[in-house]
C-alpha cells in the first residue's frame, strides 16, 4: 500500500489516479474526507499532529509526503511524521520539497524544509526528494478575475520562470514511488520554458478562445491582495522571486524528462485542461 498526503490538491489527486491506475492500493490521507479512485481508500489526518497518521501508515510501504501548510503550523514537528512512518514499516518516502532549498536556502521555511530533508536523508529509509519550482496551477488565482472581468492582474508581467505542470509532479512522484532506480535522488522541477505573467494569460485567452487583458499589479498592490490568504513575510519572498529570479530560478532542469522519457507540459497544455476553470 501506498500513502499519499495532500490526496485532494493538485498534485495529490493525479498521483492518487496514476498509482489507482497500475494497480497499486492506495491510501489517500487529507483533512476533510474525499473521494478516492477505485481501489484506494481514504483516512482524515491532520498533517501537524503526526499520531493522526498512524491508521494510515498500518501497513504501508511508501509514503509521499506533501506538507503545505502543516510545515508552518504552530507547535508543528514534520520530522515525527518521518519518524511515525518508520515505526510502521514504511520502507520508502517520497517528500515534496521546494527548490527554494537551494535558489532562497535562508528563508524560514525553507530552512525548516532542508532540515526535513536531512532528517530523511539520515532516517535509514529510502528515499527521494522533489524540488519544484512554481506551479502552473497558481494561475488559478486569476480565475475569479478572468470569469468577472476577463482580466488576469499581476505584478511584473514580463518577467517569467519556468513554472510546472502539477501533474508532472505527480507523474515523477509515481516513478519515484514505485522504481528503486530513484532511491536516493534529488530532483529539481521545472517546466519545458520561462514563461511571464503576461504569456500566460495569452495562454488562457486562447484556451478560452475568447480576449483576456493583462493589467499589471504594482509590487504593493499585489502584497496586498496576497495578504489576505498568506503571511506577510511569504508574500514579500514570493514577491522576490517572481520580481528578481535569480539565474538557479530561471534555469529549465532537464530533470522530468530523464525520469519521464518525455518533456514536461508546457503552460498551455495546462490552460487546456483546466479552462472551465476560468469559464
Amino acid at each position: 500500500m501506498i500513502v499519499v498526503t495532500g490526496a485532494t490538491g493538485n498534485i495529490g489527486r493525479p498521483l492518487t489516479q496514476a498509482l489507482a491506475e497500475v494497480g497499486q492500493q492506495v491510501m489517500a490521507v487529507s483533512r476533510h474526507t474525499a473521494a478516492v479512485p477505485n481501489g484506494g481508500r481514504h483516512v482524515a489526518a491532520d498533517l501537524a499532529k503526526p499520531a493522526s497518521l498512524k491508521p494510515a501508515l498500518a501497513g504501508a510501504k511508501a509514503l509521499f509526503l506533501l506538507l503545505s501548510g502543516d510545515l508552518h503550523a504552530t507547535g508543528a514537528n514534520p520530522a515525527d511524521i518521518i519518524s511515525e512512518a518508520a515505526a510502521s514499516g514504511v520502507r520508502r518516502v517520497v517528500l515534496l520539497s521546494t527548490l527554494g532549498v537551494v535558489t532562497r536556502p535562508s528563508g524560514r521555511t525553507r530552512i525548516a524544509m532542508r532540515a526535513l530533508e536531512d532528517m530523511l536523508r539520515e532516517s535509514g529509509l529510502e528515499w527521494a526528494i522533489l524540488r519544484p519550482g512554481g506551479f502552473a496551477s497558481n494561475a488559478l488565482w486569476w480565475a475569479e478575475s478572468v470569469r468577472a472581468q476577463q482580466v488576469v492582474a499581476a505584478p511584473f508581467g514580463d518577467v517569467g520562470v519556468p513554472i510546472i505542470d502539477p501533474a508532472d509532479i505527480a507523474a515523477v512522484a509515481a516513478a519515484c514511488l514505485l522504481d528503486d532506480r530513484h532511491t536516493g535522488a534529488v530532483y529539481e522541477l521545472t517546466g519545458p520554458e520561462v514563461i511571464t505573467p503576461r504569456q500566460q494569460a495569452e495562454a488562457i485567452a486562447a484556451a478560452l478562445g475568447s480576449p483576456v487583458r493583462f493589467h499589471e499589479l504594482t509590487r504593493h498592490e499585489a502584497k496586498t491582495a496576497m495578504t489576505q490568504s498568506m503571511p506577510a513575510e511569504l508574500a514579500d519572498d514570493t514577491l522576490d522571486i517572481l520580481g528578481s529570479p535569480s539565474p538557479a530560478e530561471l534555469r529549465v532542469s532537464p530533470d522530468v524528462q530523464q525520469v519521464l522519457g518525455r518533456a514536461p507540459r508546457p503552460f498551455a497544455d495546462w490552460a487546456a485542461r483546466n479552462v472551465a476553470a476560468f469559464r
